[in-house]
């Protein structure tokens, strides 16, 4: 079944929900979900005043038990977050490459993340969403290494502190919508693996996944090489998986692992767009193809809140059933 009809089927599925008051939904209950009766709406794109306000990120600090050390990451909250004290929001991490830092995804010479992010609230394609980028280095420091290891090995549990400690400390300091179908992971590169990665070892956290230009395999083994460890997932929590895939077509190696793993997740049915584009490995392409799958996730986003108002609308039902 490809892209198209996967999300038609799906979205047939929530209609039929809504009109008939069955009692399943379309995304399944992940574990450790909030009350679907106090689930936020997701927000409406932002108001003439808000949009008109630039986006701006801070670098913010926390103390990471999982590194032993300080950790930093970079944070844009969404236009009108301070006038809108009661609402919440979905999250979006973006992981770094190689010789990366919290700053790339922002920086005017890199990936220009916050230039994207306006033109997608503007055009109602990306629900405001509060964007956060990890550190994603581990204690080797960045400097003399290629990539960086999105794992929990000898050099440090990068993985955990990235996909639970600083989902925790993000939960703790800003207004977020806790239900994982209203948290995205992706990166670019070695950041687009660590993302798939991170994120399917955290679905307690993390439904929906991105990469572009990433690879699969690793080699510290097939606990940390998605198209080994996804297998080994269960069937409930792939249900409620989402995951984009791009790739240049001069990167001919990531184009072909991001071929071989659709085709697993084809296999294992689990929801899934590989995209080819022209372009390589570069910030140029990274930065033309953010839209893309940032429009993916706010396709999510939106598929998750009907799906949730439904049940709400089932839950209802239910209960005034019973009395």
């Amino acid at each position: 079944m490809n892209y198209k009809q996967s999300k038609i089927l799906l979205l047939v599925s929530v209609l039929t929900l809504v009109g008939c008051n069955l009692l399943q939904s379309t995304v399944a209950k992940p574990p450790q979900q909030q009350d679907l009766q106090t689930t936020p709406s997701v927000p409406t794109h932002s108001n003439t005043s808000d949009s008109a306000t630039p986006l701006t990120y801070k670098i913010e600090t926390y103390n990471s038990q999982v590194m032993g050390a300080s950790r930093t990451y970079g944070v844009s909250l969404p236009p009108g977050y301070q006038q809108n004290p009661k609402q919440s929001y979905p999250v979006i991490f973006l992981l770094h490459g190689g010789h990366g830092n919290p700053t790339d995804w922002f920086n005017q010479n890199k990936g220009q993340a916050l230039k994207t992010v306006e033109q997608l609230y503007t055009k109602g394609k990306l629900p405001p969403s509060i964007i956060i980028t990890p550190d994603g280095n581990d204690k080797r420091g960045s400097s003399p290494y290629r990539d960086p290891e999105y794992i929990d090995g000898p050099n440090g549990k990068v993985s955990t502190a990235v996909g639970n400690e600083l989902v925790k400390v993000v939960q703790s300091r800003y207004r977020t919508l806790n239900n994982p179908d209203f948290w995205a992971i992706g990166g670019l590169s070695s950041g687009g693996w660590g993302a798939i990665n991170v994120g399917l070892h955290n679905l307690d956290h993390f439904s929906i996944l991105f990469s572009h230009s990433g690879y699969f395999h690793d080699k510290s083994g097939p606990i940390n090489s998605p198209i080994t460890y996804i297998k080994s997932i269960p069937i409930p929590a792939t249900k409620r998986l989402r995951i984009y895939l791009d790739s240049g077509n001069s990167d001919i190696e990531e184009i072909d692992e991001a071929k071989k793993f659709a085709k697993i997740l084809n296999n294992l049915k689990i929801y899934n767009l590989f995209r080819q584009f022209p372009g390589s490995h570069t910030w140029q392409y990274w930065r033309e193809h953010l839209s893309d799958s940032l429009t993916f996730v706010g396709e999510q986003f939106r598929v998750a809140e009907i799906a949730h108002k439904a049940q709400i609308a089932v839950n209802q039902n239910k209960n005034s059933q019973n009395h």
